[in-house]
């Protein structure tokens, strides 16, 4: 079961669910994130600009790596990996202003 985590929600299972579910190393930018949640599998109604908000969070709690800073390209890292699988405590995933 995965940790209860303040300031986490849906939007960012769905984008942390949708890498898990690529290929290993899989680096992919927000607006492809967005494209194929909101208008290929319909998982989210969000905007795209909500997507690209709650996957700099992500990264922020190590949940994704951010491997571009130029060109806002991100991956799933094992922390990641962990945290859907359950393994993590919510306190490991506290942002210090939480």
């Amino acid at each position: 079961m995965r940790p209860r985590v303040a300031g986490m929600n849906e939007v960012d299972d769905a984008i942390l669910e949708f890498f898990a579910d690529q290929d290993d190393g899989l680096v992919l930018s927000p607006a492809l994130i967005w494209y194929n949640l909101h208008n290929q599998m319909g998982v989210i109604e969000k905007s795209h600009e909500t997507v690209a908000r709650r996957m700099r969070k992500l990264a922020e709690r190590g949940l994704l790596e951010k491997v571009d800073e130029s060109r806002g390209y991100y991956s799933l890292p094992q922390k990641g990996r962990d945290y859907l699988s359950g393994d993590l405590d919510a306190d490991d995933l506290r942002l210090d202003d939480e």
